[in-house]
């Protein structure tokens, strides 16, 4: 509902008057509210809080190191994702790392125990650390240094053709003094 003031000095009260004869009525808007460190400091707080609570559970940390191992019964699928009938090998894992997480281990030992047990195939990325960082770092150095090698190409290529076409500009200079002589030697 929209309330307006009455202008004139008579009258002090706001009121939901409709626009009375004699009266100057004056829209009254609060105008910008203002945003102050306090509401800031408030919405951070809610927003610690929230993140605090929805990032502590158990099941999250456990989803998120099971969504980093794979089954190692060979059917190529995360560890918690393996749906194939009468897998062998993924509840005896899901159990292991149940264990795992109940006792206290951080998830790069974790990690490191399941890949000492089942090998490193088991882990659906490389741990980063050690030479398994050769494992992030070579695909990207590859592709930089093959995008270099092609522009070092492009460019040994542009520089040929410009050293051709500037010799055979002057080859077309004296062609027409070679023609002539060409055809008075070749008269009958």
């Amino acid at each position: 509902m929209l309330y307006f003031r009455d202008a004139s000095p008579s009258s002090s009260a706001t009121s939901p008057s409709l626009g009375l004869k004699g009266r100057k009525n004056v829209l009254h808007s609060p105008g910008p509210r203002r945003i102050t460190v306090k509401s800031w400091a408030h919405a951070s707080a809610v927003c610690l809080l929230a993140v605090a609570i929805l990032g502590s559970s158990h099941t999250s940390r456990f989803d998120k190191v099971g969504h980093k191992l794979m089954c190692a019964c060979g059917c190529g699928q995360v560890l918690l994702d393996c749906n194939h009938v009468g897998c062998p090998i993924s509840p005896g894992m899901i159990a292991e790392l149940h264990k795992q997480m109940d006792s206290g281990a951080s998830d790069t030992s974790i990690l490191n125990w399941f890949a000492a047990k089942y090998g490193a195939t088991v882990l659906a990325a490389p741990i980063r650390g050690g030479f398994d960082d050769v494992a992030w770092v070579v695909p990207i150095a590859v592709f930089f240094l093959a995008t270099l090698g092609t522009g070092l190409l492009i460019w040994k290529w542009k520089l040929r053709y410009q050293h051709l076409s500037a010799s055979a500009t002057e080859i077309s200079v004296g062609a027409g003094e070679l023609r002539e002589r060409i055809r008075r030697e070749t008269e009958y």
